[in-house]
């Protein structure tokens, strides 16, 4: 998915600045120059004429960054002052169009045009074609080619903050899909246990309901006990129940597990695991039983898995009106077993659990390698001693159990944007490097063949002429000379070249007075 094209606040107070800045630096050579002597006839209309030219190419860069430089590229063949212009706007065509293939085109109509201007209608000669060739090259192409990749890169980074954005939704989505399913089994294990009880009372009460020896106001009152029992538990079944998980896994836990049956049951399965538990403990009812149950299953697991082989410690530290879950185990003496990378969901099911029972879960490594999962949960009352959990009769998450927040490994859409914004940068950038380089290149290929032809001495044929020889005589004068720089130039001297690639210049130069070769020299 492309970005959207690069924001317009052309009308914004804050551009206003900017283009007017922007105005009054571009605007100074042009009017230095107009403002400077000699002057000419029409030197103020031409400069005012300028000066606007100027302020609608700044004006239109924004919305049309394409014509504003096309603006600034015919203004510079009126004012040479104009090609000062060129390198800027250029940048901003690159940095503010959305695609490329219309600068592309742009400067194909101008290199086009300017060569049939330049060879065709003016006669002007090659090395200066190639001069313009090159200022449009590195004052236009480079520029916008640079700007170019600064706007991907802008793209770039505006996919990467969507990208985390939306990572960041789909973790706490995530998260808080764990913490609804942790209440909903919550909700799943209180409709078992109170179900179970429901169904007790109503069984006694149609057991009391048969004896002989009750009174009839009694029974019929004990069968409306019974009755009303068994609505209510319909009626518990048909709240709760629908929050039972479709498919879900029955409770594989015999009825009344403790933490301590917890731990003989982990110690039969070979780990090594003590149990600290003070005298005279009681089991915890309600939630903060639940919770501690739920605390030391989890721990155990994930040391299990974790860190095999591992020494670990079960401790429940009563205190006057909260109890201490804490599940250590020391480091794994021949390191963990191969297991996919755990996303991290038990722990947060675990702490939502705690947290709806009204305590606190830290978790985290210790400094001797090994791991610490502590608990501070409520006491509903204030027993002399605790322990262990009531039967959590639901399914519980595993320690890795992933979120999820997209199925089937499918690809977000915010990744697919930030690979392809990198693709893009990466294009750009080789753009940026290879193309000035690519065209530099192709402009050599045409020039050299026209600065060549007919101007090309040999380096043999230079050492067989001799001073005193007739110019008529010199038969393998080339037909052309090339065009000396000015620090060479002589008067009554002609230059060609040797052919050097790729500018040809001139190599030889012969000086003659009175048709006669009087001096020969290599430049």
């Amino acid at each position: 998915m492309r970005t959207p094209r690069w924001p317009v606040d052309g009308a914004s107070g804050v551009a206003r600045p900017k283009d007017a800045l922007l105005w009054v630096v571009l605007a100074a050579p042009i009017g230095f120059a107009g403002l400077t002597p000699p002057f000419s006839r029409h030197g103020l209309a031409s400069l005012v004429g300028g000066l606007a030219l100027l302020a609608v190419a700044v004006v239109l860069s924004r919305r049309r960054p394409l014509v504003g430089l096309l603006l600034v590229v015919l203004g510079s063949l009126v004012d040479g002052n104009f090609v000062f212009a060129i390198p800027v706007f250029s940048y901003l065509t690159g940095r503010r169009s959305a695609g490329a293939a219309p600068a592309a085109v742009l400067f194909g109509v101008i290199a086009f045009g300017g060569t049939v201007l330049n060879l065709g209608l003016l006669g002007t000669a090659a090395g200066t074609w190639f001069m313009l060739a090159s200022v449009l090259l590195f004052a236009g192409v480079f520029p916008w080619l640079v700007g170019r990749y600064r706007r991907q890169q802008q793209e770039l980074a505006d996919a990467g903050r969507r990208q985390a954005d939306a990572l960041a939704r789909e973790q706490r989505g995530a998260a808080e899909r764990i913490r609804l399913r942790e209440r909903a089994r919550i909700a799943e294990e209180m409709h078992d246990s109170l179900g179970h009880d429901l169904s007790l009372i109503a069984l006694r009460a149609a057991a009391l309901e048969l004896a002989d020896d009750l009174d009839p106001a009694h029974r019929a009152s004990v069968g409306e006990l019974r009755a009303s029992v068994a609505a209510a538990t319909e009626r518990l079944h048909g709240i709760i129940g629908v929050l039972r998980e479709e498919g879900g896994p029955a409770g594989l836990r015999p009825a009344g597990e403790t933490v301590a049956d917890l731990v003989e049951g982990a110690r039969e399965a070979g780990m090594a695991v003590r149990l600290d538990v003070p005298p005279g403990a009681v089991e915890l009812p309600g939630m903060t039983g639940l919770a501690a149950h739920r605390v030391v299953r989890e721990a155990l697991t994930n040391a299990a898995r974790y860190a095999p082989g591992a020494p670990v410690t079960v401790t429940l530290a009563p205190a006057a009106d909260e109890i201490e879950v804490r599940v250590v185990n020391g480091p794994a003496p021949a390191g963990p077993l191969p297991t996919p990378p755990s996303s991290g969901s038990g722990l947060l099911a675990l702490a939502e659990r705690v947290r709806l029972a009204g305590g606190m879960l830290d978790v985290g490594p210790r400094p001797d390698g090994g791991f610490a999962v502590q608990a501070r949960l409520p006491l509903p009352t204030a027993p002399a001693g605790v322990v262990s959990a009531v039967p959590a009769a639901g399914g519980w998450p595993a320690a890795d159990e992933a979120p999820g927040p997209v199925e089937g490994g499918a690809e977000r859409p915010a990744d697919a944007e930030l690979r392809d914004a990198h693709r893009r940068v990466r294009h750009s950038l080789l753009l940026a490097l290879g193309a000035p380089a690519g065209l530099a290149l192709v402009l050599s290929l045409i020039y050299y063949p026209v600065a060549t032809a007919g101007t090309v001495l040999d380096e043999s044929a230079f050492d067989r002429m001799r001073p005193g020889v007739a110019r008529g005589d010199l038969a393998e004068l080339p037909r052309r000379q090339v065009d000396p720089s000015a620090g060479v130039r002589r008067s009554g001297c002609e230059y060609y070249t040797d052919g050097n690639f790729p500018l040809a210049a001139p190599t030889w130069r012969l000086c003659f007075a009175d048709g006669r070769l009087v001096s020969k020299e290599r430049i």
